[in-house]
């Protein structure tokens, strides 16, 4: 058992590091953003704002043809051919001078992405049982918010020597290339015929077998999974009129002085950090109630940043929409994957993975939408917008089945 432990170790950090580099797809190279539509005037502003977007279009694509991947290529070949992708693709974005060759290879970022995400938790799915898995979840949305500090600071600090080396933050995808070439086997993880209810070892799935559940052949895995795959969608669109909003609507208040503003959203990713980290401990202390943590935590989040202002609204608004950001994550894709068993990785994990960054693409879209029918008449709308949300994401994590997180 030891013997199996000591070799379990590599395999989990490798896992781990792919999350590192999800959040990475589109946000690592924000902050050289407006140095890039200098160096593009010439271009359309839209083509600009797609170097952020248009890897999430290609990870929701990508995502849904993940399954058939997986018929063709083992665990190993998969990881290989998403980080390649997302790192020279990543990487050789900078060494173009024409627009539409930096969005070519920023689809090819959102391909690798579309390959990586999935495997970042499915493969914890696969290979963990149950009473690890909760705590590994925790660790994969700790290790996904931390890169995305680690990434926003380093893209930040190169593009004020140069936009092209912004795109260098990319390099980070070779660390987890060598773990993953060392340490992932090329087990063939397609297994669709295999879910939760057939887990000896989860307790909650025997049970739902003696109740007669169908397994994932019997029903479409949408239909089966859609409570978890709108929670997702609602929670990333909830979080992500944060990041997208946060700048402006801090310098319509005049509150707080510019030069902080990127360290509080900094400070924001953090506190998800340590949300991850602390999600198996929350999970035990809350129970059947852990459901409504992260939406009630956006509910104060956004309400403290509407109603109290200032430096105290500002700070403990963003804590509390970060915290919640690091523990609705891993809790989602905890309960889904262990209701799913070892066929998370090809089943319902891309179908989550394509609804957070669908969530990501469309949030702008959805504002605008706000914007046109409410226009100025609002103080704070889109905080306002996440509050509507976040009161609807709490409705809706009433269905979501409890499995317990152990050890």
């Amino acid at each position: 058992m030891k013997s199996e432990e000591t070799t379990a170790k590599p395999l989990v950090v490798s896992i781990l590091s792919l999350s590192l580099l999800t959040v990475m797809a589109g946000a690592a190279v924000a902050p050289a953003l407006g140095v890039i539509q200098e160096y593009f005037a010439d271009s359309s502003p839209v083509l600009v704002q797609m170097i952020i977007s248009i890897p999430a279009i290609f990870i929701v694509i990508t995502n849904s043809i993940f399954p058939r991947l997986c018929k063709r290529f083992g665990a190993k070949a998969l990881t290989m051919i998403g980080l390649l992708l997302y790192t020279v693709g990543g990487c050789i974005a900078g060494a173009f001078s024409q627009i539409v060759l930096v969005l070519i290879m920023r689809a090819f970022v959102g391909i690798g992405v579309g390959i990586i995400m999935p495997l970042s938790t499915g493969l914890l799915s696969f290979y963990f049982p149950p009473e690890k898995q909760a705590k590994l979840m925790g660790y994969s949305s700790a290790m996904n918010q931390m890169g995305g500090v680690v990434a926003t600071l380093l893209s930040g600090v190169l593009a004020t020597i140069s936009w092209r080396l912004s795109f260098l933050v990319y390099l980070m995808g070779f660390f987890s290339i060598i773990l993953c070439v060392i340490f992932v086997p090329n087990d063939r993880i397609h297994r669709s015929e295999e879910s939760a209810v057939d887990r000896e070892s989860d307790k909650s799935a025997v049970a739902r077998a003696a109740e007669g559940s169908a397994s994932p052949d019997d029903k479409g895995v949408f239909r089966q999974n859609y409570v978890y795959i709108i929670a997702m969608f609602l929670l990333m669109t909830t979080f992500f009129l944060y990041p997208a909003n946060f700048a402006m609507e801090t310098v319509q208040d005049n509150v707080i002085p510019v030069r902080y503003i990127a360290s509080i959203m900094a400070g924001a990713d953090l506190i998800a950090f340590f949300g991850g980290l602390l999600f198996v401990a929350l999970k035990k202390i809350c129970g059947r109630f852990a459901r409504f943590l992260a939406p009630l935590l956006f509910l104060a989040g956004y309400l403290l940043l509407i109603l109290a202002g200032g430096w105290f609204g500002v700070l403990a608004g963003s804590a509390c929409i970060g915290f919640a950001n690091g523990v609705g994550v891993p809790f989602i894709i905890f309960e889904a994957s262990v209701r799913a068993g070892k066929a998370a990785a090809t089943t319902v994990m891309p179908l989550i993975s394509a609804a957070l960054y669908l969530a990501q693409f469309l949030c702008p879209i959805l504002m605008s939408i706000v914007r046109m029918l409410f226009g100025s008449a609002v103080s704070h709308l889109p905080y306002c917008f996440a509050v509507v949300l976040a009161v609807f994401f709490c409705f809706w994590s009433v269905p979501i089945p409890f499995e317990r997180a152990t050890r």
